[in-house]
């Protein structure tokens, strides 16, 4: 015990360290870069305990946006860069309202825009509890860098459930919402033409197969590939849970089957819940849960400080956030999509 207590100690002190120390060269919160291994991402800064999901980074790469959820807050946290030194993560400035949820946080290419899904009450409703508004708010960035006040795009959203936003790099957003039979959930997309969005458009029945629900999808700035959470298909690497499938998009918009990712990053006994791409193209992030063998050995013992530390830990169980080196893509992609 005293020899674990001794290692928390310094994870909170090379936590703290990091905040006044990682000079501006340093990008992804100084952090080494994993290799075809999915790693925990910044542990002790970023995952720490908590469910943590969600990931997007600003352009310049000196802004990072996640979720968190806990027993009182299911908000968006931001990280950034100022003069040299990273920031103590802080709910963001427009997720900062604690009487709705805030989740599922999307930059846009040129880093002026940020999506999201909030349970705010779309204009002349009434506040109802939990996830009974799910629909996806935007800020825009001001002149000084801050960000205005959350506003809701009416166009896109007309049924209360739509969630899970990502856009290509002209703008062209895709996210999760209700099939109007099925009441499954599906993956849309929306162009968006002279700053207004279009009618949403379901995606093919490659992605949206009958009987299996899709969501929470990123699509990469080029429209190229499409990154999914998929229930209800056979998969015998995690079975019997949602799983992180890759499709690849043609240049005829012609889409690939989908392609399920290998067991680091599908890992057994966790459900899929989000996935991303770094701005640079380098990375691929995605959250999943996990017990380490330490975490398991000490989840056996029932004294008060024992149960402290499992849960102050990563890979506890709950959502942690993890990254690998996005060639892990490539090298799924069919020989006719290369």
């Amino acid at each position: 015990m005293k020899r674990r207590l001794i290692f928390l100690f310094l994870l909170i002190i090379y936590s703290s360290a990091l905040f006044s120390q990682v000079e501006s060269s340093s990008s992804y919160l100084g952090q080494k870069p994993p290799g075809a291994i999915p790693e925990l991402f910044a542990p002790g800064i970023i995952c720490t305990g908590f469910n943590e999901r969600d990931i997007t980074i600003s352009p310049d790469g000196k802004e990072i946006y996640y979720g968190l959820l806990t027993g009182k807050h299911i908000t968006i946290m931001l990280t950034k860069l100022v003069n040299g030194k990273w920031t103590e993560p802080e709910i963001a400035p427009f997720a900062s309202d604690e009487n709705y949820f805030h989740l599922e946080p999307c930059i846009s290419s040129d880093g002026n825009h940020i999506y999201f899904l909030s349970t705010r009450p779309p204009k002349d409703k009434e506040p109802k509890p939990r996830w009974t508004y799910q629909n996806i708010w935007s800020s825009n960035r001001n002149s000084d860098g801050t960000w205005s006040e959350p506003n809701l795009d009416t166009l896109l959203n007309k049924s209360n459930t739509q969630f899970y936003p990502s856009v290509t790099k002209d703008g062209t957003m895709y996210f999760t919402g209700n099939d109007p039979q099925t009441k499954k959930p599906i993956i849309l997309k929306a162009r968006l033409k002279n700053g207004q969005y279009q009618p949403a458009e379901k995606l093919p029945e490659i992605i949206n197969q009958e009987g299996t629900s899709p969501y929470n999808a990123f699509i990469s700035p080029d429209e190229s590939f499409l990154l999914a959470c998929i229930d209800g298909r056979n998969n015998e690497i995690n079975p019997g849970f949602a799983n992180y499938y890759v499709f690849f998009r043609d240049n005829e918009d012609n889409w690939s089957e989908g392609i399920s990712f290998g067991a680091e990053i599908n890992m057994k006994g966790s459900t899929a819940t989000s996935a991303s791409i770094s701005p640079d193209g380098k990375y691929l992030f995605f959250a999943a849960q996990k017990v380490s063998k330490e975490n398991e050995e000490l989840s056996k013992t029932k004294t008060l400080s024992k149960m402290k530390e499992f849960m102050n830990s990563p890979q506890n169980g709950n959502y942690d956030i993890y990254w690998v080196d996005a060639k892990i893509i490539d090298e799924l992609k069919p020989t006719k999509n290369k």
